[in-house]
């Protein structure tokens, strides 16, 4: 093509025969222009975050909706909450908690010098939660000491699978000066639900079971707004004993919207109609009337979904199969909540952090939760320390007192025995 060449002249090239590209182009540009709407796969749809309802989900939209913020806040702040502790095997297999050091202050109070150990691990959790996965750099240094945990944003991680060096992780941080490939020794790979080997990549609960759940509560929530936005909007009928023009209607409108509706406006001035206009009160309709119900609904499908009772996210409607106490509910909680979560966390610490010593192995506290209910903390341990009724005590008064702060007391290193029944001695015949 030359530099005379018109527009004009292409078009006419391209209808010819001999220039299949060009006419396949031209054709599919004409296809688009005539196309109005178009019906995307559950596939796309699924890619882009859009629930059943047309409403986008995201991991940043999903967090307006308070059920779903107070479930998360849960989950993470009940993980944050928990002491990462460090344990050595003894020789004969009896876990000793070892002494703080390096490694303990990198996991419980400063795992860079930016981020506190809370930040780190309620970011770990709300990546697992909302986005599916979350990924720590591991810093050592020359002796191959770890000197730093560097939390990474979901979005500068690209995990890859090379058929010649296997699974590695590319992580651009141009803030840190990183933009490089790492081996996955170098990094926490902290999964979600369904681990896809393929990808490298796992499925947030947003995914997985909460979708259109959210979107119905944002499409609720947005509807909410719009409704009680306007006072005058759906609860006041305008009648006029006489015929009026559109222009009139529009007027009318115009003035009682600005005078009377909006927060700024209710209840602050009378109403004053004039030229035989009627005020009517209209009632909700049915389906107005059922979205308190349905956004209570919406409350307990999310919770479901996330694993967390109801009670727990200030939901008291309905009956719990939780338990029938706050500790029965607190402890089903770390149980069937909390537990998967924190197994992948220790897991994952551990094979990274100890790759060629089995002997050492790091594992949270979960007892540290109990510390707030002082009923539960007594009753735990009164059956720790043991006692008549009680059976034998797997604690010592010092084991528990170390666990209070306390110091040591002379003589707190034993443990309970209950009396066994002795064999009667029998009388030798005279």
């Amino acid at each position: 093509m030359t530099k005379n060449t018109s527009w004009d002249d292409v078009q006419r090239r391209a209808a010819t025969e001999g220039s299949p590209i060009l006419t396949n182009w031209r054709a599919e540009r004409e296809a688009a222009r005539q196309v109005s709407n178009v019906a995307y796969s559950q596939d796309v749809m699924d890619a882009f975050g859009v629930a059943a309802g047309g409403t986008t989900v995201s991991a940043t939209s999903a967090m307006r909706v308070s059920a779903v913020a107070a479930c998360v806040a849960k989950i993470a702040g009940a993980i944050v909450s928990m002491p990462l502790n460090v344990y050595q095997l003894s020789a004969t297999d009896i876990p000793e908690q070892r002494p703080r050091d390096d490694l303990w202050y990198l996991l419980n109070e400063q795992p860079s010098p930016e981020y506190t150990a809370a930040a780190h691990w309620e970011g770990v959790s709300m990546g697992q939660l909302l986005r599916g996965d979350r990924h720590t750099l591991i810093r050592r240094g020359l002796a191959g000491e770890f000197r730093e945990l560097l939390p990474l944003p979901w979005g500068s991680v690209t995990p890859m699978r090379d058929p010649a060096k296997g699974v590695r992780y590319y992580v651009n941080l141009p803030e840190h000066g990183i933009a490089t490939w790492f081996d996955p020794s170098d990094i926490l790979h902290f999964p979600g639900l369904g681990f896809d080997d393929s990808t490298m990549r796992s499925m947030s609960v947003i995914q997985w079971g909460a979708r259109n759940a959210i979107g119905n509560a944002l499409a609720m929530d947005e509807y909410s707004g719009k409704f009680f936005e306007n006072g005058a909007h759906p609860s006041i009928v305008l009648q006029s004993a006489g015929k009026m023009n559109p222009q009139q209607i529009t007027d009318l409108q115009t003035a009682f919207n600005n005078k009377y509706a909006g927060m700024q406006n209710a209840h602050r001035l009378p109403l004053v109609l004039t030229e035989g206009i009627m005020a009517k009160e209209i009632s909700l309709s049915a389906e107005d009337a059922q979205l308190l119900d349905a956004r209570k609904f919406q409350v307990l499908d999310i919770a479901r979904a996330f694993g967390v009772p109801g009670f727990l996210i200030n939901e008291s409607t309905g009956a719990t199969s939780w338990g029938s106490g706050i500790e029965s509910i607190g402890r089903a909680f770390v149980q069937y909540t909390l537990q998967p979560w924190l197994k992948k966390i220790e897991q994952e610490l551990n094979r990274k952090l100890f790759p060629r010593d089995r002997s050492r192995f790091v594992e949270f506290d979960r007892d540290a939760l109990i510390e707030g209910d002082s009923a539960a903390q007594a009753a735990y341990f009164r059956s720790a320390l043991g006692g008549p009724g009680a059976g034998d005590g797997h604690m010592s008064v010092n084991e528990v007192r170390r666990k209070k702060r306390l110091p040591a007391i002379s003589g707190g290193d034993e443990f309970y025995r209950a009396p066994r029944d002795q064999p009667k001695k029998e009388v030798p015949a005279k």
